[in-house]
């Protein structure tokens, strides 16, 4: 199932899921607003988005309804998250999925998001997306890629091919917006070259894991995963993730794996990656293609989880049928 795509005009509600708007400073929140009134959007904010309490989020209720208020107003398009966070698992039992089934619209954002994209994709078969939360639209600096696969992931039905950011940046830029470190980019890692195609289905690797077992985890049997790690874990723990995602009963069908850009402060090197990709038995034979811009780094794509993927060697292209 697939939500109508954006147009010039939309209605883009914005609602948080894990933490509070209220932790976004006023400056932030008025050139994300312009950002997306440039794109033609119009905005709105959740009734209890503002909410903020000892865990910088709002009550496992606040926050339900608001994502159903979302889905449920037919004036509403898409539904942007406000930022990540550590408890969108929290509200997963309580949703109601035949509304939102009934209701199909798009909902992008990333890292503890991965847990709401996913158990809504899984529940309903609804196509949800990994991309900018609203407070990334309010980086002055560095956006323009960002916005460009935003575009044509969500604003076009045409299929589109992913080439690498010219550079990228790990900076805090919510505090300084002038003096920003954009490092070269190489490009992407092709660790296992080959061929692939398959549902994909991705996001942050712990959250994945963490869903692993219960009703809100997606059906990877025959996809390719995208997978991303944060900087707040180490090297290990990504080792550790990996590997018990790879223990899954439908691992063996996966086709393909492609990992999002590592933060500085893993200190992950290709050498490194490489060995502990190559050390696993499960991922023998399969494509795998590291360091594409999505995570907790910026630039990022914008991807479709319950989409399809198509690798070739580098070459990566994204459709959602």
């Amino acid at each position: 199932m697939i939500a109508k795509k954006l147009r010039k005009g939309s209605h883009i509600r914005v609602i948080a899921p894990a933490r509070s708007l209220g932790i976004v400073s006023e400056e932030c929140r008025q050139i994300a607003r312009q950002r997306l009134n440039d794109l033609g959007l119009t905005v709105s904010f959740g009734r209890h988005a503002e909410e903020t309490d000892e865990f910088l989020s709002s009550s496992p209720q606040s926050r339900l309804e608001d994502l159903h208020e979302a889905f449920a107003d037919k004036t509403v398009d898409g539904i942007l998250t406000v930022i990540g966070g550590f408890n969108s698992v929290e509200i997963l039992s309580g949703i109601d999925y035949r509304l939102i089934a009934e209701n199909p619209k798009i909902l992008c954002g990333f890292s503890d998001i991965t847990a709401l994209a996913n158990a809504i994709h899984a529940k309903t078969g609804l196509v949800t997306y990994s991309g900018p939360h609203f407070s990334t639209f309010g980086m002055q600096k560095g956006l323009e890629y960002t916005i460009d696969y935003f575009r044509k992931c969500l604003f076009s039905e045409e299929p589109f091919e992913l080439s690498a950011a010219l550079e990228w940046s790990d900076d805090p830029w919510y505090r300084d917006q002038e003096n920003r470190t954009f490092i070269k980019n190489d490009g992407y890692w092709e660790i296992a070259s080959g061929q692939a195609e398959g549902r994909l289905i991705g996001g942050n690797l712990g959250l994945l894991d963490e869903l692993k077992g219960t009703p809100y985890f997606p059906d990877i049997k025959d996809s390719i995963l995208f997978l991303e790690h944060c900087a707040e874990d180490e090297v290990w723990t990504f080792n550790r993730n990996l590997q018990a995602l790879c223990l899954h009963p439908d691992f063996p069908s996966v086709r393909a794996v492609v990992f999002g850009r590592f933060e500085p402060e893993n200190r992950m090197t290709r050498p490194l990656l490489e060995r502990i990709l190559h050390a696993k038995k499960e991922l023998a034979g399969k494509p795998i293609i590291a360091n594409v811009d999505f995570g907790h780094t910026t630039p990022i794509i914008t991807f479709p989880i319950g989409g399809y993927c198509k690798i070739d060697g580098r070459n990566i292209k994204l459709t959602e049928f």
